[in-house]
């Protein structure tokens, strides 16, 4: 989706009057994009230890995207119950493979030791991603050189991937080129090369007429996990594009699908909290 359309849509979307955006433009690293937005529950947290927490990674083909045009996720999964947090990272041509995931670590370090301070609990996140964002985060969550390395696999409750590439070597299309072409160990590349039985649970969601990233990726990730016995959901939306799964979070969207409701289930069942109404703005 261009990214001026997805401005747009955010912009006219109604917001969720459950939740609020709290905090802006916070630093988690030296780097100009390395920044990131809050978004909280209205309600009191609970008194166990604050909301769980979602870290959602937006798209953008690895070289575009803001998270200034995600204001309606972060509302919609912060209306839920969650803490919820959208990042900025370093993109292509600024930096190559694996940087962007560095900058993912970078900022999960972040939220794991301040998220307390903004009503979070920072032992009970979940990675969420879209597209190359999906990507993103089941890297960070598979790939024993991200977050396991830095100590912090521990604080991953859950992931979820919506539209996600997991499974597409050989590169032969001009996004996989560009941004992994150069890459000395191209298996090293692919999410599904790093499925153990260790790996969190997974909810993993894709529109039957994307044509963008085909939804094989999906049914790829999702089979290898449960042969190694692993919790997978997987949804599969025969109506969407590229693109449903994400506007499918916002108010307009959400009478393509229910990934919203399905999405919520899922989160509360692996990071707990009960599940309060969605209102209306």
């Amino acid at each position: 989706m261009p990214f001026p359309i997805l401005s747009i849509i955010n912009f006219l979307s109604p917001k969720d009057a459950g939740s609020r955006k709290t905090a802006k433009d916070i630093a988690y690293g030296a780097a100009a994009r390395q920044k990131l937005d809050i978004y909280t529950p209205r309600a009191a947290p609970p008194p166990d230890g604050g909301w769980p927490v979602v870290f959602f990674i937006y798209g953008g083909s690895w070289n575009d995207g803001s998270r200034a045009d995600y204001d309606f996720v972060g509302r919609a999964v912060a209306a839920m119950g969650f803490v919820t947090v959208i990042a900025d990272y370093r993109l292509l041509p600024e930096v190559e493979y694996p940087g962007f995931l560095d900058d993912g670590t970078a900022a999960v370090r972040w939220v794991a030791d301040n998220i307390a301070a903004h009503g979070g609990d920072p032992q009970r996140i979940a990675l969420m991603g879209h597209s190359a964002g999906a990507y993103n985060a089941v890297m960070l969550a598979l790939d024993p050189g991200h977050l396991a390395r830095s100590g912090l696999l521990g604080n991953i409750g859950c992931v979820v991937g919506l539209s996600g590439p997991y499974d597409f070597y050989p590169f032969d299309g001009r996004i996989s080129l560009r941004t992994f072409g150069a890459v000395r160990e191209p298996m090293a590349t692919q999410p599904i090369h790093f499925v153990s039985p260790s790996a969190p649970p997974m909810f993993l969601a894709t529109g039957g007429k994307d044509t963008l990233v085909y939804p094989r990726n999906t049914v790829a990730l999702a089979k290898r996990l449960r042969v190694v016995g692993c919790t997978v959901v997987e949804r599969h939306y025969d109506s969407l594009g590229h693109p449903g799964p994400l506007l499918a979070l916002g108010r307009p969207g959400r009478a393509m699908a229910p990934l919203l409701k399905e999405l919520g289930v899922f989160l509360h069942r692996h990071l707990g909290a009960a599940v309060p109404a969605l209102q209306p703005a």
